[in-house]
């Protein structure tokens, strides 16, 4: 199949580009080069803010495009001026409106759509992400769009996936701070799965909406599965919700933060998504240790100046435990 993957350079993009060329497509990468694409592919450099930045692949006729942007004018002008059979795009579950309710189908509330073309930062992600939908969904190709959860495995740039097993594989004492909420809901899906049945997906010419994410597990079944995977032999150490505030701490993503869990009730079901759907559209994903044991490799080569954008560093982990020793 001749596949155009919109972006293709960057994680998951990448990813499913290296799994259409080894599964024998024939496949071009769009984006602006801040990085190479996959060896096997046809690169193409242009800019989709331009209003023709898509004019060197729009004489072709495609048997698919894959894209992941967040901008609702990027995914208008896709829509415009390709021409193809079926088009996937990769959404979130933020484009649902409340999250207090674990595992919500693909059925739920959603917010209202962004208006305008940009996205000015991420406030009103998910209003973006509803505007690209619906954009897609209008396109008169075949369509599909995947509202993924957390994507996590090797190349989480973002560190959420990979701090547990990275924290508990670099202690700075024998316990390792964690929040008192063991019960709370987490989800993931590895990248690579996520990319492999995106692919599956195009073969198929598989049309429809579909929640995309891995098992509701309790946090903390999986701070035990990453001190396992961690092997230093450090426990967790819970901290009360309101001392991890009152020491600066945050929740999900950001400096001080601690991941894949949210202190607000309101958000308690944020991770998790009813993805029955997807299953059933062959969705296969593989145990959570191996993603987490992949993140934790990606963590210890992570080149220096490339820090993750969750966690703690030595300093608030040690500080945190003085504070509550």
């Amino acid at each position: 199949m001749k596949i155009l993957v919109l972006g293709g350079t960057a994680w998951l993009g990448r990813t499913v580009a290296r799994e259409a060329l080894r599964r024998g497509h024939d496949v071009t990468c769009l984006a602006r080069g801040s990085a190479p694409a996959p060896d096997g592919a046809t690169f193409v450099r242009a800019d989709r803010d331009e209003d023709d930045g898509l004019a060197p692949v729009s004489g072709a006729d495609w048997d698919a495009v894959v894209d992941v942007s967040r901008q609702p004018g990027q995914v208008r002008r896709a829509v415009r001026d390709l021409r193809t059979a079926h088009y996937v795009f990769v959404s979130t579950g933020n484009v649902y409106a409340a999250f207090d309710a674990l595992e919500q189908d693909e059925d739920s509330p959603q917010r209202a759509p962004l208006d305008g073309d940009v996205m000015e930062d991420m406030e009103t992600y998910g209003e973006a992400k509803v505007a690209c939908e619906t954009a897609v969904l209008g396109s008169g190709a075949t369509a599909t769009v995947i509202r993924s959860g957390l994507i996590g495995g090797p190349g989480d740039w973002s560190g959420r996936t990979g701090y547990w097993p990275w924290r508990f594989a670099h202690p700075v004492a024998d316990e390792v701070v964690v929040p008192d909420d063991p019960d709370f809901p987490t989800a993931m899906v590895d990248v690579r799965d996520l990319a492999a049945w995106v692919v599956t997906l195009v073969e198929d010419r598989t049309g429809g909406v579909f929640n995309a994410t891995g098992a509701t597990t309790r946090l903390g079944d999986v701070l035990a599965l990453a001190a396992e995977v961690g092997g230093s032999g450090a426990t967790p150490r819970p901290v009360p919700l309101d001392r991890l505030t009152e020491l600066g701490i945050d929740n999900w993503m950001g400096p001080a933060s601690l991941p894949l869990w949210i202190s607000d009730p309101e958000w308690r079901g944020f991770a998790t998504l009813d993805t029955t759907r997807a299953r059933e559209a062959g969705l296969v994903l593989r145990p959570l240790r191996e993603t987490l044991t992949d993140a934790l490799a990606f963590e210890e080569s992570r080149p220096e100046g490339d820090e993750r954008r969750a966690g703690l560093t030595d300093v608030d982990e040690r500080r945190v435990l003085d504070a509550t020793g």
